[in-house]
């Protein structure tokens, strides 16, 4: 038969206030700080080039390229934090929950409370009563019952998880401006014709500062369309849909908000 392999004798523990000790906490140290200041160097660096962001053309009704418009590195230029972005998602959805699941137990089930039978000597199980949970209709033990599924998300963290997403979405070549919708009469097929023009197709979300009547009644009705306030603006909202169709205003009031 083939011998085994022999197992590598496991390392010797070492007495940390020995000078061996002592000599690799002092490399597990400078290698901890040399990871730091690799880490701070890839922030700035991530920082200056964020600095000069592309600028992004504003259009007319007629997508017609009126000016260049900077955005602030500092809302639209940061770096994609993954894990806000699904803590915020993941908090939106918890919000929209019913939480409207519910079972009977043996309190709320239908039958008589009275003892089947008497304890002793029948020769069955005992049992105290019909709405028993090892019982056929019987009562449901730990079952669902109505809840609120909703928590709340610091301030600080739903910000900056708004931050990542529209920064991703402008990495993504996403964002659209426009100086005004224009929309007088609450009419679809002239938001649906305003979108053709613009080369819009596919999920859509439109964001503007307090919007018209006109503009929320002509969306309501287009499929894959959604009027947003951009004091209510979700990062659910901005991570589900294709394009995001913004107007000057409500940009200038996204930047007021989020760059402090």
């Amino acid at each position: 038969m083939a011998e085994k392999p022999k197992k590598a004798p496991a390392p010797k523990a070492v007495n940390p206030r020995s000078s061996e000790g002592r000599r690799r906490t002092m490399e597990k140290g400078k290698q901890a700080l040399a990871e730091k200041a690799e880490k701070a160097e890839a922030k700035a660096r991530f920082a200056a080039g964020s600095s000069s962001l592309p600028t992004v053309a504003v259009v007319d009704a007629q997508n017609r390229k009126l000016t260049d418009l900077a955005l602030h590195p500092g809302v639209f230029g940061v770096e994609v934090n993954e894990h806000l972005l699904y803590e915020a998602v993941k908090q939106y959805r918890a919000g929209g929950r019913s939480g409207t699941a519910m079972t009977k137990n043996r309190a709320l089930v239908s039958g008589s409370g009275k003892k089947p039978w008497k304890q002793k000597g029948t020769g069955r199980a005992r049992v105290g009563e019909i709405r028993n949970p090892l019982w056929r209709h019987g009562g449901t033990v730990f079952g669902p019952v109505p809840r609120d599924y909703s928590y709340s998300m610091p301030k600080k963290a739903r910000a900056a998880a708004l931050r990542s997403a529209l920064s991703q979405r402008v990495n993504e070549g996403a964002l659209r401006v426009i100086d005004r919708f224009g929309i007088e009469q609450p009419k679809t097929s002239v938001l649906k014709g305003l979108l053709d023009q613009l080369g819009l197709s596919g999920k859509t979300l439109i964001l503007d500062a307090r919007p018209a009547e006109a503009l929320l009644l002509s969306g309501r009705n287009l499929p894959g369309v959604k009027v947003v306030d951009v004091s209510h603006l979700q990062v659910y909202d901005v991570l589900d849909c294709r394009n995001l169709l913004a107007s000057q205003e409500a940009l200038q009031k996204l930047e007021e908000r989020l760059a402090s």
